[in-house]
């Protein structure tokens, strides 16, 4: 396990705003997994790292598309879902080393799927409410792995 950095955010816009930070600071070959039950602001996180980059247009989850490639920033952006593939040769299939090893960075959902063809070194993004805390309430723990 490697470095852990625990972050609280209260609305929508402060999770944005970790995202933005993520975005800003990020180098090419970067890899993030991004785990959280729907609704708990993985979309928002995501749109903060495309401003982070630089990236104007829209950034929705890939849901039906497995990857959205986002240029147009200083970096190049991947943006996987993975959540509907039935077996890890479908990354194959999209060519996912260039993306994973490429010059861009990549923010991968429900990267517990592919485990077995991850980077060795990544960073893990978990995305936690806690509604005693409020409805707004997140809990975003970034570990270097």
């Amino acid at each position: 396990m490697g470095i852990v950095t625990k972050l609280e955010t209260f609305s929508a816009e402060e999770t944005f705003e970790v995202g933005k930070r993520i975005g800003e600071s990020a180098t090419p070959g970067m890899v993030y997994t991004l785990v959280g039950d729907l609704g708990v602001g993985k979309t928002v996180l995501t749109q903060g790292v495309a401003k982070g980059l630089g990236i104007d247009g829209p950034v929705s989850s890939p849901t039906f598309t497995i990857v959205q490639v986002h240029d147009g920033g200083r970096l190049p952006f991947y943006h996987f879902d993975v959540y509907r593939i039935g077996d890890v040769s479908e990354m194959d299939e999209i060519g996912y080393e260039d993306y994973f090893y490429g010059d861009g960075i990549c923010f991968i959902e429900w990267a517990n799927l592919i485990e077995e063809i991850l980077p060795e070194h990544y960073t893990e993004i978990v995305i936690e409410k806690n509604l005693e805390k409020g409805f707004d309430y997140r809990l975003i723990t970034m570990t270097k792995k």
